[in-house]
């Protein structure tokens, strides 16, 4: 359906897409401030407007400190300029303040930080930085009541502004009355018919003369009322139509105007991917020379991803010791990866029907959906993996071997080390990964019963639909318990796609005590337009080891052009409660950890960044993990590791509401995607019904003054985290004793 937008929306939008396409983004730390300018509040509005803009200094880097910037908050998104005549082209960058975190350091400064973005600002003057401030809250606050009144299949609007709104409901109210005005004299036509046609009836019976004349009298009245009545019918429907093709006219010319809008924004949209694309092959095509030009980059524009990496670098440097030790009992060697601690017992499925060579346009489908939650955009199955987002956060446990060596260290800093090659190892199976898991009906289940070959059970349910979670229950028999809810946040913005899941994961160990809680790192999938879809993983993950305090930082290093680094690195720092370092761990999340013992630590002279790092002197390293090659062929089966190709297979007497027996999910595995597309939209309108019918109860029970209880989860139920004070979904028990009854009656129908 065509909608019409606001030439302010569309140049908006226009902005926010070459934000997007350009993808310059700057992580910085505030430095010194600037001096004295002139009239920052050139250009605002009040900060209660839709729209607010002005001057301000924006950290760029440690070459050029804090440059001057122009600022334009609207519509919940803060775009900034080098000057205010590139608002009409180039956008330097976008910050969604729906998912903003907004700080004050001092007096004149703002920091602004979201999905690992973060924006270090300054204003002249006090008085300015509360403006903004101010500006910046409001539109925060408005921006999330927008997100949370998002419907299922809604688009990202623009409001109507107040004048346009008043002028659309004065038409209407026109519009009605003249149908009033149509309807009334419909009332009296067939009124007066009905009484003509009686008195015809009458006259034909008629034998006396004299009644002859005074019929015929009466029937002259009532035809001339219904001539009256039709001639007043017949002006005020040519009113009606003048009124409306003069509108229509006017709606057609709108209609016409925002189309060629559109039609521009795409064509630049698709223009500013393919420049894209092509600065990416050149620059691998030459990598000496990026190196050469890196100066020269820095110069043009201080936010490319060089930067990014240079500041984001470790604080540390490594030197490997002379003298090498043997680290204590619980380190790993390479040899611990060939293959599974046990063979299982029953055997398990190695391959899966082929990915059928399907063409779609995807920019067709995505152009439509640029802002949008990805939870809420209907996509057809051909952009998606034939497994679940429950399965995909089962694959967790893809090394859970690392977990069951864990549980034997006594020393819980070596413990340390193998929780965090766990935590890095989950993302080992997404390097490859592109494709969309399917979204999870509320009430959804997926288990995974390896119990008798691997000693653990994991049961995930979908407990949530808006916004949507998942809760996770793992319970070992080797000596750990694992739980965890997920939530989904993600964005598409035209050129990349952004996921962020929010949520704690929590592991507990049962000999010793020890409780690690971490979170997941913000996911990224490039070149949605055109090139090849690749995935990176980037943000910090911080393990805290809430018995003993020890702490693992780990940093993901976003990956960049200019940058020297090895691609998809990993680097942290175990320490104990005093903040001492004791372990470097380094790698990379696609291949392995490594972890090496500290002897010795001293500070170092300042780099080239003006950082002063630490330097530490280890032992050798030590294989933590390494990654299990993927199965042959794994490239036509959705790049599935062995584990994966499992998730899906048939099981007996699982719950009816599990994974594996979805319909859409399960056709789509076979390859039959056109009768896979038409169960998905089944399956989603069923939902979308189930939840109208469960939205009227609640409001019958309102009005009628009773209480309603909304949907609760099965198998899930909230408590307050002791640890970290959040409220999340824990595993309240029953379901692996309901499975050896095989008794299911309590389970809702989704399916």
């Amino acid at each position: 359906e065509d909608r019409v937008l606001s030439h302010r929306s569309s140049v908006l939008i226009l902005q926010t897409a070459a934000a997007a396409a350009a993808a310059t983004t700057s992580s910085s730390v505030c430095g010194s401030g600037p001096g004295q300018e002139e009239d920052e509040r050139a250009g605002q509005e009040s900060p209660g407007s839709d729209t607010y803009k002005g001057w301000l200094f924006k950290w760029t880097n440690y070459i050029k400190g804090y440059q001057r910037r122009w600022f334009v908050l609207s519509n919940g998104l803060l775009s900034y300029y080098r000057t205010q005549a590139e608002m009409a082209h180039t956008c330097r960058g976008t910050i969604n303040l729906a998912t903003a975190h907004i700080d004050t350091e001092d007096a004149c400064n703002i920091v602004l930080s979201s999905g690992g973005r973060t924006y270090h600002l300054k204003a002249s003057t006090e008085v300015e930085r509360q403006r903004w401030v101010t500006a910046l809250e409001l539109a925060k606050a408005k921006a999330i009541r927008m997100m949370n009144n998002q419907s299922d299949d809604s688009a990202d609007e623009e409001p109507t502004s107040q004048s346009d709104h008043s002028e659309i409901q004065g038409t209407l109210k026109t519009l009605a009355s003249k149908l009033d005005d149509l309807s009334t004299c419909n009332d009296l036509i067939a009124k007066h018919g009905a009484a003509l046609q009686r008195s015809l009836s009458e006259l034909e019976t008629l034998r006396v003369p004299l009644e002859g004349g005074e019929k015929i009298k009466a029937v002259n009245e009532r035809a001339t009322l219904f001539r009256i009545t039709s001639n007043a019918m017949i002006n005020a429907c040519r009113d009606f139509l003048d009124l409306a093709e003069s509108h229509s006219r006017r709606w057609q010319r709108i209609l016409q105007h925002e189309r060629e809008q559109r039609t521009h924004l795409e064509e630049t949209i698709e223009q500013l991917a393919k420049q894209h694309n092509s600065l990416e092959r050149a620059w691998r095509e030459a990598p000496a020379h990026a190196v050469n030009t890196k100066e020269e980059a820095s110069d043009e524009d201080e936010d490319t991803e060089y930067f990014d990496a240079m500041e984001d670098s470790p604080a540390f440097i490594t030197v490997t010791a002379t003298d090498p030790s043997q680290h204590r009992s619980c380190s790993v060697s390479s040899n611990d990866f060939s293959g599974k601690e046990l063979q299982p017992h029953r055997k398990r499925r190695t391959q899966i029907p082929e990915k059928p060579n399907y063409s779609l346009n995807l920019w067709s489908i995505m152009k439509n959906c640029i802002g949008k939650e990805l939870s809420k955009i209907p996509m057809p199955v051909n952009f998606n993996e034939p497994l679940s987002m429950l399965q995909r956060l089962t694959e967790d446990l893809e090394y859970h071997e690392l977990l069951d060596k864990a549980a034997r260290c006594e020393n819980s800093l070596e413990q340390m080390c193998l929780v965090a090659a766990f935590s890095v190892s989950s993302y080992s199976t997404t390097v490859h990964r592109t494709a969309k898991p399917f979204n999870p009906l509320l009430g959804e289940t997926y288990e995974l019963d390896r119990l008798e070959e691997f000693g653990y059970r994991s049961l995930c349910e979908q407990v949530s639909h808006h916004p949507p979670a998942a809760a996770h229950h793992v319970m070992s028999q080797r000596g750990w318990t694992l739980w965890q809810e997920i939530t989904i946040a993600s964005k598409f913005r035209g050129k990349y796609l952004s996921i962020m899941p929010l949520g704690a994961i929590h592991l507990q160990f049962h000999a010793s005590g020890n409780h690690y809680v971490w979170r997941k790192v913000t996911s990224t999938v490039h070149n949605i337009i055109v090139g090849k879809l690749w995935i990176d993983q980037s943000g910090d993950i911080d393990i805290v080891n809430h018995r003993t305090k020890e702490t693992c930082q780990l940093k993901f290093s976003p990956y960049s052009y200019f940058s020297r680094e090895v691609p998809r690195k990993v680097a942290g720092v175990v320490k104990d409660s005093d903040g001492q370092a004791h372990y470097i761990l380094s790698g990379t999340w696609d291949d392995k950890m490594e972890s090496a013992k500290i002897v010795q630590s001293s500070r170092g002279s300042s780099s080239s960044e003006g950082k002063q790092k630490t330097v530490y002197q280890t032992l050798t390293p030590k294989l933590l993990w390494k990654k299990y090659p993927l199965p042959e062929n794994a490239e036509n089966m959705y790049y599935f590791s062995s584990l994966a190709l499992t998730l899906n297979e048939e099981e007996e007497g699982v719950c009816w509401t599990d994974s594996r027996l979805r319909p859409d999910q399960r056709l789509m595995e076979a390859g039959r995607w056109d009768e896979a597309n038409i169960e998905k939209q089944r399956l989603e309108e069923k939902q979308r019904a189930t939840r109208r019918r469960r939205e009227a109860e609640a409001s019958k029970a309102v009005d009628e003054g009773q209480g309603f209880e909304g949907y609760r989860p099965l198998w899930f139920h909230q408590r307050t985290d002791e640890m970290t004070g959040e409220t999340i979904y824990v595993y309240k028990g029953g379901y692996w004793e309901a499975k050896e009854r095989q008794e299911w009656s309590m389970c809702p129908d989704i399916f």
